[in-house]
């Protein structure tokens, strides 16, 4: 899978155990950034992910910074983007397969590097549940 991702300063060194994780995994992975823990605006690397995935450059996104949560809400000013972040496994699985989520957000303070392969596992591998009234608002978000 073409994967895209980036990282604020504080998500940074888990962006770079995942990103390895991935590879050895066997995935294609486009690093955006950041490529050190000096201090950097999280939208514009949210920003970075989220074009990849809107215009299909990427398949899918992983972003991370302290909490998750601000690269999740920058990410998804784009058309196409359903980002989300999630810290635990149920979380993951429920927005793939509920909400069809093309871009993981982790938070690097409230998830260690067990977890977060854990999420990212499982994020990877399941299917989102494309009956018509799931894909009916999923398109509604796209408008």
């Amino acid at each position: 899978m073409r994967i895209a991702i980036a990282a604020d300063h504080g998500g940074f060194d888990l962006k770079e155990k995942i990103k390895k994780y991935l590879l050895d995994k066997g995935h294609s992975v486009h690093d955006f950034g950041t490529s050190s823990t000096n201090p950097v605006d999280y939208p514009d690397f949210a920003k970075k992910v989220a074009i990849a995935v809107s215009t299909g450059e990427n398949e899918r996104g992983i972003l991370f910074c302290r909490n998750g949560i601000g690269m999740s809400i920058a990410a998804n000013r784009l058309k196409h983007v359903r980002a989300a972040t999630c810290y635990d496994v149920d979380t993951a699985k429920s927005g793939r397969f509920h909400d069809n989520i093309n871009v993981l957000s982790l938070g690097a303070d409230y998830t260690d590097e067990k977890t977060a392969i854990e999420i990212v596992n499982t994020w990877l591998e399941v299917l989102f549940d494309d009956n018509e009234r799931r894909v009916r608002r999923i398109n509604k978000l796209d408008e």
